[in-house]
């Protein structure tokens, strides 16, 4: 596998393990560097975005398991760049009887074979959530 490829495979497993309702704190801690740090910019479900590195970020994906019934992300393009990929996605959730839909834009550095930052630009199609 090229150095491409390899950062590629690394950004797709990510992806899935976020997606995987099922999946463990484990597996993401495998997969994000020690010093990582992920930056949420605003969007209507964060409206002043979110800074948190890797305990914070494994807080929220354990929280969001707690809220989502059920979640996937379709992973449509990964450009690699050295030790930098952009990620264009879709970010499909049912939160009780609300589906709600994100295009994102990702910007993703590697380092040592583990995501070191994400930068996440999440775009949500209009939604209402139950008793808004």
């Amino acid at each position: 596998m090229t150095s491409a490829e390899t950062t590629e495979a690394l950004i797709r497993r990510y992806f899935a393990i976020v997606a995987d309702l099922a999946s463990s704190e484990d597996e993401l801690r495998a997969v994000l560097h020690p010093d990582a740090v992920l930056r949420e910019l605003p969007n209507p479900i964060a409206p002043t975005g979110h800074v948190r590195g890797v305990d914070e970020t494994v807080a929220g994906f354990l929280a969001g398991k707690e809220r989502l019934t059920e979640q996937r992300i379709d992973v449509l393009e990964v450009l690699v760049a050295g030790d930098r990929a952009a990620v264009r996605s879709v970010w499909h959730g049912r939160l009780g009887d609300t589906e709600i839909t994100s295009h994102m834009a990702g910007f993703i550095t590697v380092r040592d074979n583990r995501i070191a930052a994400h930068d996440t630009y999440d775009c949500y199609e209009p939604f209402a959530l139950p008793g808004a």
